[in-house]
């Protein structure tokens, strides 16, 4: 077992996996960068999940930027001892082509989302899928950090959290995020985030 800290870069695009990860309390974003920029979140890791699933395909370059979101413990195994793993163990083979559909499911819903939904629901979706995985209702998270998650201006967030504040769905002071009201941030987020929910339920029950 380690520990991540936040802002920890655990892979790059186009360079060989090293190690495969199993948060256990930490939560990873997966960024695509395009032209230098600092990226957009094209999904997240937590106890869930794995960073390295695409290995099951046999592919042993990384896709995307993996950046640890908040901090935490996870498991980590080399990548050499995962295939060894992944060669004598069907379960673990089935277990990971699963989870790499729901994976593709929220990469295609996140797409999709930033494309036609307001920040406002998105804002919501993303702060209800970073709950899920630090299993928290509190935790750390700045106003520039969910920009570049977004993939939107600083300003657009500061306003759709205001909103947000004000209906008393969360507590915001000083980088410190708290939900206090779950079923009605369900309720402000756009449908992506109940559509991942049922992919989860479905496949990794």
């Amino acid at each position: 077992m380690i520990q991540l800290a936040q802002g920890e870069v655990l892979c790059e695009p186009g360079k060989a996996i090293s190690h495969v990860y199993f948060p256990l309390e930490a939560s990873i974003s997966l960024l695509a960068l395009i032209d230098g920029s600092p990226g957009v979140e094209i999904a997240m890791v937590g106890r869930e999940g794995m960073l390295g699933v695409q290995m099951i395909l046999g592919v042993t370059l990384a896709s995307v930027h993996a950046l640890v979101q908040s901090p935490g413990s996870a498991l980590r195994i080399t990548a050499a001892a995962f295939r060894h793993e992944l060669a004598r163990s069907p379960a673990l083979r089935r277990g990971m082509s699963h989870y790499l559909y729901v994976r593709m499911a929220q990469m295609t819903t996140s797409a999709a989302c930033l494309r036609f939904h307001l920040i406002g629901p998105r804002l919501a979706r993303w702060l209800l899928m970073s709950q899920d995985r630090v299993h928290s209702d509190s935790f750390h998270v700045t106003h520039e950090f969910l920009a570049t998650m977004l993939g939107v201006r600083r300003e657009g967030i500061t306003t759709a959290a205001s909103a947000l504040q004000r209906s008393g769905l969360i507590a915001y002071r000083r980088g410190n995020l708290t939900v206090l009201d779950r079923q009605g941030l369900e309720a402000a987020a756009c449908g992506c985030y109940a559509a991942e929910r049922e992919a989860y339920a479905a496949l990794l029950p």
